[in-house]
């Protein structure tokens, strides 16, 4: 498995934030090749974490990660972004081990 994190810092509005990534961005990513799963939150809480939000995607392997993200799909989903994210987006991407 191959999974594809993005964390959010806080944007200016927070409502603005979580009615167009709701209503716009995640069915962009209903439209995304080779998803298996997808996750997000917009209530991240910890000690000192820089993050309000954050989204989670999982692909069977780095080979469809690639190809989704290359897609048309993946180009505008990427494009979409600073639509929405005033505080911009941290993206990162990894094989999953197995324990």
């Amino acid at each position: 498995m191959h999974k594809l994190v993005v964390l959010y810092p806080e944007p200016t509005d927070r409502e603005a934030f979580a009615a167009y990534y709701e209503s716009t961005h995640l069915p962009l990513v209903d439209e995304l090749p080779g998803v298996e799963a997808s996750r997000y939150s917009l209530n991240v809480s910890g000690q000192g974490a820089p993050y309000f939000a954050v989204f989670e995607a999982e692909f069977a392997d780095h080979a469809a990660f690639v190809a989704a993200m290359s897609s048309p799909e993946g180009q505008a989903l990427a494009a979409d972004v600073p639509n929405y994210a005033s505080g911009g987006a941290v993206v990162i991407d990894y094989p999953v081990t197995e324990r």
